[in-house]
C-alpha cells in the first residue's frame, strides 16, 4: 500500500492529486482515490474543493508554479545570455522528459481530456501556456527579432513537440533536438 503524503490538508490532496492525475489520467483518477492517497475524508476534501475540477485546476497551478520556478531559475543563470538560457531550459527539458514514470505535458495531457474552452481546466492550461509564449518573447527580446511574438510562438511550438517526443520518442536525444531547433527559430 501506498503511505499517505505529509503537509497541510490541501498540500496534501494536492501531491496526491499531482501523483495520481499525471500517472493515471484526470478522467481516470476519482476523487475518493485521490482522498484515500491524501489520507483524509470527503467532508474535508469538499471544505478545500468545491468539485474535483476545482482540485484538477489547483493541480495544474501547482505544476505551472513548478515549471516557472524552472524557467525563471534558467534565466536568472543565463544572465541575458539568450543561448545559454535556451542551454539551460533544454537541458531542463530534456531531464525531465527522460525521468522515470514520464507521461508527457500534464498541460497537454489535461486539454486533451478537457475538449471544452470555457471550462476552468482549459482555461488554467490556456494561462500557462500564454505564459510560456511570454517568457519566451521576453526571452528573445534581446536579440530584437522582426515578429517576438511569431518567434515565442515557434518556441512554444518546439516546447509542446518535444513534450510529446520525450514520452513517445527516445527521450535521450530530446535536448539536444531541441536545444537545435529553437536556435535555429531565434537565429534566422
Amino acid at each position: 500500500m501506498i503511505a499517505t503524503v505529509q503537509g497541510s490538508v490541501r498540500e496534501r490532496l494536492i501531491e496526491a492529486a499531482n501523483e495520481l492525475f499525471y500517472a493515471h489520467g484526470l478522467r481516470a483518477v476519482s476523487v475518493d482515490k485521490v482522498i484515500d492517497r491524501a489520507g483524509t475524508t470527503k467532508v474535508t476534501f469538499y471544505r478545500h474543493f468545491k468539485s474535483k475540477d476545482d482540485l484538477v485546476v489547483a493541480y495544474l497551478e501547482h505544476r505551472a508554479a513548478l515549471e516557472r520556478d524552472g524557467v525563471d531559475a534558467a534565466v536568472a543563470q543565463g544572465a541575458g545570455d539568450v543561448d545559454a538560457t535556451l542551454r539551460l531550459l533544454a537541458e531542463g527539458t530534456g531531464a525531465v522528459a527522460c525521468s522515470p514514470g514520464f507521461r508527457g505535458c500534464p498541460f497537454i495531457n489535461a486539454a486533451a481530456e478537457y475538449p471544452d474552452a470555457a471550462s476552468p481546466v482549459r482555461q488554467a492550461v490556456d494561462a500557462h501556456r500564454r505564459w510560456w509564449e511570454d517568457a519566451f518573447a521576453r526571452l528573445v527580446a534581446p536579440l530584437a527579432p522582426a515578429d517576438p511574438a511569431a518567434v515565442a510562438e515557434d518556441l512554444m511550438l518546439l516546447r509542446d513537440g518535444v513534450m510529446v517526443a520525450g514520452y513517445l520518442g527516445d527521450p535521450a536525444r530530446v535536448a539536444d533536438s531541441f536545444l537545435r531547433s529553437c536556435r535555429a527559430v531565434v537565429r534566422p
